[in-house]
């Protein structure tokens, strides 16, 4: 469910990918069961072609990680985490227009 550049995240890559990134990373807390996720992955995709290598996309399936939801108090989804610096630097519940994530994202560059 996510284009090539878009990583799957799991507890065992999450330190590497996320936590010690050098550039910011949008997470998207997702699952499969999900309506609303489904309709905001398509926006992630083009989000993710768009920055390319200034942003690193993720998503994290929470049935799969559920320590990663655990950890970082995902209590609806979709959510969406901005780190930059290993450190969550935004959030966004709930869908919204494509204008909303972008705006977020460039707060972080």
């Amino acid at each position: 469910m996510a284009a090539a550049n878009v990583l799957t995240l799991t507890t065992t890559n999450f330190k590497q990918e996320v936590l010690s990134s050098t550039v910011p990373v949008l997470v998207d807390f997702w699952a499969e069961w999900c309506g609303p996720c489904k309709m905001l992955a398509p926006t992630i995709d083009e989000l993710a072609t768009e920055y390319g290598e200034k942003v690193k996309f993720g998503k994290v399936n929470i049935d799969n990680d559920q320590d990663l939801a655990v950890q970082f108090n995902i209590g609806s989804i979709p959510t969406i985490l901005l780190f930059k610096g290993g450190q969550i630097a935004g959030q966004i519940v709930g869908m919204g227009p494509k204008k909303k994530f972008k705006d977020a994202i460039d707060k972080l560059l």
